[in-house]
């Protein structure tokens, strides 16, 4: 899909990206609240002023997945950008960012399954589950997908510890 020249001009909007692993190396997926297609993704959201991306991580894993169960065990090196189809440019965090700048965290679920809770105040996806680490790529939305591959790659030592479907 073609660019406009105003979506490029627009700055990304900063957050953070949580992969939470169970103990059996799987990955925590939500079905969004807000959008009929069958594409799932992980946590993510965006760093107040002032909030360290770890703090931002915690808050928005609180707001989200219903816990602060959980332990980082890696950091992404640098950050990663993903641009929202053009659609999705006036729609979304109302129109004033072309995408997000993100940087992401490995996190460590410490607690059980029924310390989940989605049905928060303001709850953002409609149903849940425990995804292989590998098919990330084919259950997100297709402009998240690369995003999705370069985070396995990136985070694969750290993963392989957890799963071997890698």
């Amino acid at each position: 899909m073609k660019k406009t020249g105003n979506a490029k001009a627009l700055p990304y909007r900063l957050g953070v990206g949580i992969l939470l692993l169970n103990g059996e190396g799987r990955v925590f997926v939500g079905s969004r609240i807000d959008m009929q297609s069958d594409a799932w993704q992980m946590p993510q959201g965006g760093i107040d002023p002032g909030e360290t991306p770890e703090a931002a991580l915690f808050r928005e894993l609180e707001e989200e997945v219903g816990t602060r169960a959980a332990e980082i065990i890696a950091e992404s090196k640098d950050w990663y950008f993903y641009d929202l189809p053009d659609v999705l440019v006036g729609k979304v965090w109302g129109g004033k960012y072309r995408g997000q700048k993100q940087k992401w965290f490995v996190l460590r679920f410490l607690g059980r399954d029924a310390d989940i809770r989605i049905d928060g105040d303001h709850p953002e996806f409609q149903a849940w589950r425990w995804a292989e680490v590998a098919a990330l790529p084919r259950l997100a939305i297709p402009f998240k997908r690369q995003l999705y591959e370069d985070l396995i790659a990136e985070f694969a030592g750290a993963l392989r510890g957890f799963s071997k479907k890698i």
